[in-house]
């Protein structure tokens, strides 16, 4: 109850501080001055002005400079305020002898969080602090909302998420993760397109949910009549590419799985794939070796980064070993030449390893993975050879049909990636096709679908092709140091506010009823 009464009282204030603001707006239109300007001609940014402050001040040089004010001191006939822009602070002098006495005035109209333009010349404090002495104001746009208190800031992490507008402007630092992740995404760019690489778009509504194992997002076509799929992947699309003889391509784009959400997982995120004509399973992990090591050192200035307190050393070359062999180093359990079904759940009773009845040895394999081998592998490390049942898209091993050519790079305990030797054998592909429908029909949301287009594609010959599919959100968290990939997603999916979810219930009824109301007529 108590917490009630305060969140109500803290509207209360908010309200009134909006009304106070609104009643500044007109009394800036009374003057004549808009509230909410139009286009000002900067010459610079803030730090352009700290890094040339003492040149400027001896040339008299005149700056124009634009920002958000956060802070203002002084209402008598001196003013200072802060003036912040995306590259940091400036400090403005302002004094009623200079600006005249009715623009001078303005300033007591003045909010923090207002976004003003300044014109004036640059002059050292006796301190030594780089400022501006303004000699015209503008209005350009008023903050009718306060900022969150100076001193308590926008610490809950929820309303962060839900209104990053704010946290950029509140915490510097939140906007320093987005830059990195922009330098991260151009280095790895400029490093395929060097390697001939070509960067293509896919589409994402599909008929066909395919290229990964995941519970697809569903939507419908009203024109075409048809139920359409948000892409899982990009992944098939990109293999009809190489088929058409394109050789080296690579998608940099959103995909959507309805799945949960975690630290590690939100429903849309970022992956980059990329497949290249005659090369396999070891031309991939090369290339991943290269676009992480070398993202790092472009972006960072260093292989080696701290992630939660540990060092990580992403110099390559990175050690490589098989499932098996990793199950057997960190649980003493060997599935080498183990294909018997009762065998092997046998061994997982033994080591207490939850199976289901539907599954095969692959996929108990990979649950022994699960448990005893994925967080304990902390420094860059390649998983190789993963059951060919879990991996409906990879190539079969010379060695063992039942185990593919496909590994996974993990840090930190976390899967970076997923790549493999492609599987090109179209009818080997319809066999995998259709026990995947087969899982589908059991009950199994995540199994892959029937994609007969692509079957017909593989009939037309896809060479040796290697692919490659990084979590470029993860690949971000560690580069950056976050710890959720709510942290380095400017806008995560977030479960609605009681108030907005009324709302949409709301919209979506009159919808329906209008939609009813037009079927009738």
């Amino acid at each position: 109850m108590a917490e009630a009464t305060q969140v109500a009282n803290d509207q209360l204030i908010e309200n009134e501080q909006v009304q106070n603001r609104i009643e500044k707006m007109h009394k800036l239109e009374e003057r004549g001055i808009l509230p909410f300007g139009h286009r000002f001609d900067w010459t610079h940014h803030n730090t352009d002005v700290h890094e040339h402050a003492k040149e400027m001040e001896e040339a008299g040089t005149e700056v124009k400079v634009a920002g958000r004010v956060m802070a203002i001191r002084g209402h008598g006939k001196t003013c200072f305020m802060d003036l912040h822009d995306k590259t940091g602070r400036i400090q403005l002098y302002l004094r009623k002898d200079v600006l005249g006495e009715d623009a001078y005035s303005v300033t007591r109209l003045m909010d923090i969080g207002d976004i003003i333009g300044v014109t004036g010349t640059v002059f050292l404090t006796h301190t030594g602090e780089p400022s501006i002495r303004v000699t015209d104001l503008q209005f350009l746009s008023k903050a009718l909302k306060p900022l969150p208190e100076k001193f308590h800031g926008l610490k809950d992490m929820d309303l962060r998420y839900r209104q990053r507008y704010v946290d950029l402007i509140m915490n510097p630092e939140v906007k320093d993760v987005f830059v990195k992740r922009t330098q991260i995404i151009k280095s790895i760019r400029r490093i395929l397109d060097e390697d001939g690489f070509l960067e293509v778009e896919t589409p994402v509504l599909n008929t066909i949910s395919g290229g990964a194992t995941a519970r697809p997002f569903i939507t419908y076509h009203n024109a075409l009549n048809i139920q359409l799929y948000l892409r899982i992947a990009t992944e098939l699309n990109l293999k009809r590419l190489i088929v058409g003889g394109m050789e080296r391509v690579y998608e940099l784009g959103r995909v959507f799985r309805n799945e949960g959400m975690d630290i590690k997982h939100n429903p849309e995120f970022t992956t980059l794939e990329l497949y290249q004509a005659y090369g396999d399973m070891d031309t991939m992990m090369d290339i991943t070796e290269k676009l992480v090591s070398q993202t790092a050192q472009n972006v960072l200035g260093t292989m080696k980064i701290t992630y939660e307190g540990q060092e990580i050393d992403l110099t390559p070359p990175w050690p490589r070993m098989t499932m098996i062999d990793s199950i057997k180093e960190f649980s003493g359990y060997d599935f080498n030449g183990v294909k018997d079904l009762e065998q092997a759940r046998a061994m997982a009773k033994e080591a207490k390893v939850e199976f289901e009845e539907s599954w095969g040895v692959g996929k108990i394999i990979n649950a022994f993975f699960d448990a005893f081998v994925e967080e304990k592998l902390v420094q860059p490390v390649f998983i190789c050879k993963y059951p060919k049942e879990i991996s409906p898209l990879a190539k079969s091993s010379v060695d063992d049909p039942e185990i593919t050519d496909r590994f996974e790079g993990f840090i930190y305990g976390r899967e970076l990636c997923n790549g493999f030797t492609e599987l090109n054998d179209p009818l080997d592909q319809r066999e995998r096709f259709v026990r995947q429908m087969e899982e589908r029909a059991n009950g199994d949301l995540e199994a892959g679908m029937m994609d007969e287009d692509f079957v017909n594609a593989l009939m037309h010959g896809l060479p040796p092709t290697g692919g490659l599919g990084i979590g470029i959100d993860r690949l971000v968290m560690f580069l950056t140091g976050a710890t959720s990939i709510r942290d380095v997603l400017l806008f995560p999916t977030m479960k609605p506010l009681p108030q907005d979810k009324a709302e949409l219930d709301a919209e979506e009824d009159a919808a329906a009823k209008s939609a009813d109301g037009q079927e009738e007529k």
